[in-house]
């Protein structure tokens, strides 16, 4: 009884949780501009609507580069952050490792008004720079994460038979420690890429004049008529979302396989 009732308790969650996300493409295909039973009719208009929208193409195009900024800046901090706490001991390192992890924890919000309230007192002006700052801020975090799982798996002997060889402590990082750790990168980045692209708070406060992809749609939610649009458009974003996820949990897994450690979970 016990294991029928859990099982039930998580299935109404699931339906709960995704029955929302699974409609999308229902009134995305739909004819009317209704979004209500019963449906008009099977159509493509709204897609071919996103493809004539230039605003939404700017909107996207400031997106995508906030976004590949940010998995860029985030990975590359996240590899020192990760290799510092696997690798090395040091005073106070429990403390710094928590600091920067605490965007995890922050309510969003509360690191948006503070970012801005700081960017405005030194006379930054609002702008896609300031978005991907804000981004780097709460993506770095979820790669710090997925790399130290990467890090913590490497066999340390490797290492140190690469110093008995003659090599470096930069030859070893480069060519026996980055290989290890690649499928771990790629799958960090692909999970900052994917957080940034779909973060929608900080972009709100941050980006002044510049408009987003998740700006871009909260401001449409004002006009019904373009509400199937944006049925479309958020389709769209669901299988790229989805699309990315799932490969950042392969290279996950590959990083895990490649260095023979005990998988504990993941993304999927």
């Amino acid at each position: 009884m016990k294991f029928s009732g859990l099982r039930g308790y998580a299935f109404l969650y699931l339906a709960f949780l995704y029955a929302p996300i699974a409609l999308l493409p229902v009134f995305a295909f739909n004819d009317g501009t209704v979004i209500a039973f019963p449906l008009k009719g099977f159509t493509l208009k709204w897609f071919a609507q996103l493809f004539e929208n230039q605003t939404l193409a700017a909107a996207l195009t400031n997106s995508l580069i906030i976004a590949v900024s940010t998995s860029i800046l985030a990975t590359t901090l996240g590899i020192f952050a990760a290799r510092s706490a696997t690798r090395y001991n040091y005073r106070g390192k429990a403390g710094a490792m928590g600091l920067i992890m605490l965007p995890l924890v922050l309510p969003e919000i509360i690191v948006a008004v503070s970012l801005l309230v700081v960017l405005l007192a030194i006379g930054v002006p609002l702008s896609i720079f300031t978005v991907i700052l804000g981004h780097v801020l709460i993506a770095t975090p979820y790669a710090i994460a997925v790399l130290n799982a990467a890090f913590s798996s490497l066999d340390r002997s490797l290492e140190e038979a690469a110093y008995d060889l003659g090599e470096t402590k930069w030859s070893t990082f480069r060519l026996i420690i980055l290989p290890l750790v690649t499928p771990g990168i790629i799958s960090a980045a692909l999970m900052a890429f994917t957080i940034s692209l779909d973060e929608f708070i900080i972009a709100f406060f941050l980006a002044g004049e510049q408009t987003t992809l998740p700006t871009y749609i909260y401001s449409q939610l004002r006009f019904p008529k373009q509400i199937p649009m944006i049925m479309a458009l958020g389709t769209v974003l669901v299988v790229c979302s989805v699309a990315l996820l799932t490969l950042a949990e392969y290279f996950r897994r590959r990083g895990i396989a490649k260095t023979g450690a005990k998988d504990t979970g993941g993304f999927l």
